[in-house]
């Protein structure tokens, strides 16, 4: 080997190990392992994965598919909703959100784009978490293996669902709201 190719060697041996040094200092940080517990304590104190994991209706609960979203419809005033994919995947899940913006959404029911959550979420329950909490969660689900799966699009009221749906029944006059509940903007 010349000593010009030995010298161009070093250089891009030098370049590699820069970029692989600044991205180690500068790239993707972990969650706590701690934190990550909490909130896995909490998703399943606040049973989230009833909802959002595949099978748990059903008596098993698929935890290689945890948190993926169903395809059971929930049907009632709201029209049809289906539980979202809570993994990081990148084209079907919250992976191109930040866990910033998923505790930031845990605590106001607004996602990143404005759209809101609502029923059948227990939404005024979920926003009564505190900071620390909502972090927690946020780390947790973005720390679980993504899931590639695409849940049915929301349906509006009127529109009959193509799967299974467990529908609200219409409330007793003791239980009807006294105020209609406000429509909340579907996400596009």
């Amino acid at each position: 080997m010349s000593t010009r190719h030995f010298s161009m060697l070093i250089v891009f041996a030098a370049l590699v190990c820069g970029v692989v040094l600044a991205f180690a200092q500068g790239g993707p940080q972990k969650a706590d392992p701690a934190l990550i517990a909490k909130g896995k304590y909490l998703a399943q104190i606040m049973s989230c994965g009833d909802c959002h994991t595949p099978g748990t209706f059903y008596g098993a609960p698929d935890e290689a598919r945890a948190y993926s979203g169903s395809e059971m419809g929930w049907k009632g005033p709201w029209g049809v909703k289906y539980a979202a994919n809570l993994t990081p995947d990148l084209d079907t899940g919250i992976g191109y959100w930040t866990a910033a913006e998923l505790a930031q959404t845990l605590r106001t029911g607004v996602r990143p784009d404005g759209s809101t959550l609502g029923p059948p979420m227990p939404m005024e329950n979920i926003k009564q978490l505190s900071e620390g909490d909502a972090k927690a969660m946020a780390a947790f689900f973005m720390s679980l293996k993504p899931v590639s799966h695409t849940v049915p699009r929301a349906l509006k009221p009127g529109v009959e669902a193509k799967g299974p749906v467990l529908e609200f029944p219409a409330p007793s006059a003791w239980d009807a709201p006294k105020v209609p509940p406000a429509v909340a903007p579907e996400k596009k």
